[in-house]
């Protein structure tokens, strides 16, 4: 009977699957195709080109549960694994900071999308407060455990993915192949055209490690894990490559790049007025399961840090349902906060400035994690009979990683860099500590 309920503590294989997948397809891809509308169809490209580069990624984090196994944390656990542990810390706290301040990005999109149905949801102050009911109604949700948190995600999936998928299937015979002869609608080169799309598209692809960070939740995680990575990064990419595809050749560029509901002009076209009720529905759900799956990794990101002495240890304690409540509740706390800091009567520039934040603290342990697996291969893996090729891939996903953060932009850079640094003081605070308590201290 204690095996039994102790399996209700795991997910399911297709539930880590709508993890992943239902991760990366959340508020943005609503928006998205009007953001490169305005750099022509060299963006198809560059949707193609970024998603080859979140392959790569996520074949080196199938790598790494593998060298690493049965642990929870993802990039933080394997980056400490091969680059020591202050590197370790420095990639798990901006990763954890990158989560948090995310999931605020996405409560705010869900607001925008419900204000279709509750117009009084345009008052900022009543948005705000609606956000943050958002965020705790799914804090509380979270400590029912990973199963139930399991169970939303694949539902939640399968609801955003069957009006996406038909917009995909029935969009083909709108399309105006005329509307994709603008290759390049920017004044600058095609290559900077190219570069500046493909930056934009990964932000898509963030959340493809969440089944690594969350591997102590699904039984035999060694093959549950790399598995479920793959498939779901390449359920993701073929919704954002169909979809943009399909929107792009059915509206002219120029009222395309005017919208703010691109999906809805092609629902629209292809089942009447109600297509725009279908698509604000679906873009709630999206929201509602991408914030789920990234409150739960948000605590166990922060668990795992615990477990390692770096946080206090508080944050490692689970409840009678696996979750780890006292992280939940912080995290509720901290994104309380920062929403009330940034709160604006404009939404998109609320969103915006708290995506700024978040970018680059989470393409940094991208990078650090392909150097890291590199490192792993080299030092435990030259037996297998591919490593030379688990190599070569680890070094391209690493290249791909640092050239999207360099093309980033120097805002984001600049506010990512101050992240990582701040990472510093906190780190030696806690190893102050920690050889205090070990009476290692001199």
């Amino acid at each position: 009977m204690a095996q039994a309920q102790d399996g209700k503590k795991y997910m399911s294989f297709w539930m880590m699957v709508a993890l992943v997948s239902g991760n990366m397809v959340g508020s943005g891809i609503f928006l998205l195709p009007s953001g490169l509308a305005g750099f022509g169809s060299i963006s198809i490209l560059a949707w193609i080109f970024t998603s080859i580069g979140a392959i790569l990624l996520a074949l080196v984090f199938c790598n790494m549960s593998r060298l690493v196994p049965n642990v929870d944390g993802g990039p933080y656990i394997y980056v400490r694994k091969g680059l020591g542990n202050f590197m370790g810390f420095q990639s798990g706290f901006g990763y954890w900071v990158s989560l948090w301040i995310g999931n605020c990005a996405i409560a705010i999109a869900m607001v925008g999308y419900l204000r279709f149905f509750f117009p009084v949801l345009e008052n900022h102050i009543i948005g705000a407060c609606a956000a943050i009911a958002i965020i705790w109604a799914l804090t509380f949700f979270n400590l029912l455990g990973p199963r139930k948190v399991g169970w939303l995600q694949l539902i939640s999936m399968v609801a955003k993915v069957i009006p996406l998928l038909l917009i995909i299937l029935a969009g083909w015979w709108y399309i105006h192949p005329e509307y994709f002869m603008d290759f390049n609608r920017t004044s600058g080169s095609s290559f900077s055209a190219f570069s500046t799309a493909a930056s934009l598209t990964l932000w898509a692809y963030i959340g493809l490690e969440s089944a690594a960070v969350a591997a102590t939740k699904v039984k035999n995680p060694s093959k549950t894990v790399p598995l479920a990575t793959i498939i779901g990064t390449l359920i993701a990419a073929f919704i954002y490559i169909g979809t943009s595809i399909v929107i792009m050749g059915m509206v002219p560029a120029g009222e395309l790049e005017l919208s703010t509901a691109p999906f809805a002009l092609a629902a629209v076209q292809i089942v009447g007025p109600i297509g725009g009720i279908v698509i604000a529905v679906t873009a709630v759900i999206a929201c509602l399961g991408t914030l789920n799956g990234w409150i739960m990794l948000t605590s166990v990101v922060s668990k795992s840090i615990a477990d390692t002495d770096l946080f206090t240890k508080i944050f490692a304690k689970e409840n009678k349902h696996g979750a780890a409540h006292y992280s939940l509740i912080l995290s509720g706390v901290l994104m309380t906060v920062l929403i009330l800091f940034t709160m604006s009567p404009n939404l998109v520039e609320q969103f915006n400035l708290i995506i700024l934040m978040a970018v680059l603290a989470a393409l940094i342990p991208y990078f650090y994690t392909a150097v890291s697996n590199v490192l792993l291969i080299k030092a435990n893996d030259t037996g297998a009979p591919v490593w030379q090729t688990a190599i070569v891939i680890s070094v391209l996903a690493g290249a791909y990683s640092l050239w999207t953060i360099i093309g980033s932009g120097p805002d984001v850079v600049y506010y990512g860099m101050i992240l990582l640094f701040l990472s510093t003081p906190i780190y030696a605070i806690a190893e102050w500590n920690n050889k205090a308590k070990q009476g290692t201290l001199k």
